[in-house]
């Protein structure tokens, strides 16, 4: 199982902030914090006295802290790629390296005796972490994480997303992405419209684009890239993550049925690994509610989406679930029941046969 994380940044915020989010956070298992050191403006003590801070607090929590930075700023700390005291010293868990070495650094970087793992770029799409293990790096202290764009339109297009997760997953490396908050205000850079990683995640729920990274597959760990996320995306976020199966949320027919609903709410659904290419079918429900009635009704055509029960027309088929793949003609023995809801219609695309779902009612 992977690790959930939060981001904080404390040039942007103050302690109490940070130390109530971090509570917050802890409270729904969260597990990891990413925090950004790339540049230093004004005292360096007193910056870096800042960090330590929330950093010692973290800690005290169990939780693990990433600190991003650019290693320009290596020269400007007095840290070399040989030592990295300055990071134990901090309390940080792991480096995470904004921009990278020529590879034998970061490999020597992961050997370092403080346990301190090293987090590196895996946006770019070049061969970086082959490199890297070229150099033999300490695999258990080599980890990946993709970008975050505040940018609207620059995230990680969802091919090349894949192509480079596929790159270090080919190694058994342990692998981030971030995804957005709604309710979060800031990041680390003055402008920011969204922090996820994948373009097509900035203007999804935050529970949403956590179901369509685990049923990708590939990504280890999910943080928060923006600041402060609410009570209730964090809840919804852990309760996705943490599911045994994904929870597609469903708008209910207006007509539904109290035995439809018992077949959708209160029943395991599997989806039929003999697939077709027009209904992904979970059949059990068949045969555990074969002794319930099911009348016509909302026998309209069906379109890609729609939920769907067949009724005492169907036969030996009375009482099955299905999901519409395609738009097709309705012949009167199935009934319309919902629809999947519009903003996780595409999360179709990634069910993967005999695996399970549930339904969830979107109120």
């Amino acid at each position: 199982m992977g690790k959930l994380g939060i981001s904080i940044y404390p040039e942007r915020s103050t302690f109490e902030q940070d130390k109530a989010y971090l509570d917050l956070a802890h409270q729904y298992g969260f597990k990891r914090v990413f925090t950004s050191l790339l540049e230093i403006n004004g005292d360096k003590a007193e910056v870096l006295a800042g960090f330590k801070k929330p950093v010692d607090y973290a800690n005290s929590l169990g939780m693990e802290v990433m600190v991003d930075i650019n290693p320009g700023l290596f020269e400007q700390l007095g840290v070399s790629y040989d030592d990295l005291s300055f990071f134990h010293d901090m309390g940080a868990d792991g480096v995470r390296l904004d921009l990278g070495f020529t590879g034998a650094e970061e490999a020597k970087m992961t050997r370092n005796p403080y346990g301190i793992k090293i987090e590196i770029n895996m946006s770019q799409g070049t061969n970086y972490v082959d490199n890297i293990m070229s150099y033999s790096p300490n695999p258990d202290n080599l980890l990946g994480s993709h970008n975050f764009y505040p940018m609207r339109y620059s995230g990680l297009a969802l091919d090349h997303f894949i192509k480079c997760t596929e790159k270090f997953n080919k190694y058994n490396l342990n692998t981030m992405a971030f995804v957005n908050s709604h309710d979060a205000t800031f990041g680390p850079w003055p402008y920011n419209d969204g922090l996820a990683s994948l373009e097509l995640h900035r203007d999804l729920e935050l529970a949403t684009q956590v179901k369509h990274m685990k049923l990708l597959g590939g990504i280890n760990d999910i943080t928060i890239g923006n600041a402060y996320a609410s009570e209730k995306e964090l809840k919804a976020m852990s309760e996705a993550f943490f599911a045994a199966e994904p929870a597609l949320k469903i708008v209910p027919s207006k007509t539904i049925t109290a035995n439809e609903r018992i077949v959708l709410f209160e029943s395991e659904h599997s989806y039929r690994g003999d697939r077709s290419a027009y209904i992904l079918r979970s059949t059990m429900t068949r045969v555990w509610h074969k002794d319930k009635e099911f009348p016509a009704h909302d026998t309209a055509d069906i379109t890609r989406g729609d939920i769907l029960i067949g009724n005492v027309a169907f036969g030996q088929y009375k009482g099955e679930t299905q999901i519409a793949l395609k738009d097709m003609p309705n012949h009167g023995q199935i009934n319309v029941v919902g629809r999947i809801s519009d903003d996780e219609l595409f999360l179709l695309d990634y069910i993967k046969p005999w695996s399970g779902f549930t339904f969830e009612e979107v109120k």
